[in-house]
């Protein structure tokens, strides 16, 4: 009774906290628009054009947008951390951002250098491409290494390496196109456009919805792969369908927000934390909207702290995500049970 009471409130606090970052990031901004202006715009009656201009073509896409790819973040972040066993496994450390985010830079200059745009299905496409390319060598060393310690600084390797190729590429761009890519690459919620939104939510979603389906097979693959097996999952393919969720839900955020940092590592630690639970059941919608709330917060922080100047999304989620991942760590070596 304890446990479903403290889950209950967990989950109508983290809802709140959703609702109400939501609306002051529709709220908030280098022009104030009032609860009236924006019901008015919602509702189609304003005759304040620039306000109903400002909240359904640059707020409104933008805030669903990161409710969605903070999501994806999280859930993306909870999975590899099932998949590998490792509390520090994330999008960001293990390269997969960076295999991402090489693999876009590459498409990008490409196109751009040509005089082609690209469509945000390419980009999603090539960010996938670069992900799962990323994820095979990290899996190629797990293969080889035993110890997780050795397989993480792997993965973080690999992000030097990756992020290293993606600054000499964009060297090589066009001057008028460094400034694209260079913004989205330090990672930016910006520029949002509701046929992002569309085609994010017909990737993202249907991801999400697939990791809750495969909630009662993760928390047998939990208890190690032999008892998996042993209660029939098919080890094998169940494995190969995490790292393919996970890899094309950090694909998606790379290619729309380029690399953000420390939200697939950090929420869901603080959501196992905050529900007394690890259960993937449980964990995995607390996930989704501990991610929304928590980069909803980042985004809010990043443009609205030093405005009119926006910070890198990743800037402000390091602040916030890396401490959490020291406070793990410390907690894991100083006996205090794994977490």
């Amino acid at each position: 009774m304890h446990t479903s009471k403290r889950m209950t409130i967990a989950y109508l606090a983290m809802a709140a906290a959703l609702l109400a970052l939501f609306a002051l990031n529709l709220f908030w901004g280098s022009v104030a628009l009032s609860p009236a202006d924006i019901a008015a715009a919602l509702l189609g009656r304003g005759t304040n054009a620039l306000a109903a201009n400002i909240l359904l073509q640059l707020r409104l896409p933008r805030a669903v947008m990161v409710v969605l790819l903070g999501a994806a973040l999280s859930v993306a972040g909870y999975l590899l951390q099932t998949f590998f066993a490792n509390p520090i496994a994330g999008p960001f450390v293990m390269g997969i951002s960076s295999g991402a985010k090489l693999a876009v830079a590459l498409t990008m200059v490409v196109f751009l250098n040509r005089g082609l745009l690209t469509g945000s299905l390419t980009l999603i496409l090539a960010a996938f491409a670069g992900a799962m390319a990323a994820m095979l060598f990290v899996l190629a060393v797990a293969r080889r290494v035993q110890q997780m310690s050795i397989l993480v600084i792997c993965g973080v390797m690999i992000g030097y390496i990756c992020s290293a190729v993606t600054d000499i590429v964009v060297a090589f761009a066009q001057d008028s196109n460094i400034v694209n890519l260079h913004n989205w690459s330090m990672g930016s919620f910006s520029g949002m456009t509701w046929g992002n939104v569309a085609t994010a939510a017909a990737i993202v979603l249907p991801c999400l919805a697939a990791a809750f389906l495969l909630s009662k097979p993760m928390a047998a693959y939990q208890l190690g792969e032999s008892y998996a097996a042993s209660v029939g999952v098919p080890v094998r393919a169940f494995s190969v369908v995490l790292v393919l969720l996970s890899s094309l839900l950090a694909a998606c955020v790379t290619a729309f927000a380029g690399p953000i940092s420390f939200v697939g590592i950090a929420v869901p630690h603080l959501v196992k934390h905050t529900l007394g639970s690890a259960k993937p059941l449980r964990v995995l919608p607390g996930c989704a909207l501990g991610g929304a709330a928590f980069c909803l917060l980042c985004d809010l922080i990043a443009r609205s702290l030093f405005a009119p100047t926006e910070l890198s999304i990743s800037s402000v989620t390091a602040v916030f995500g890396a401490p959490v991942v020291i406070w793990l760590l410390v907690r894991r070596h100083s006996g205090e049970g794994t977490v």
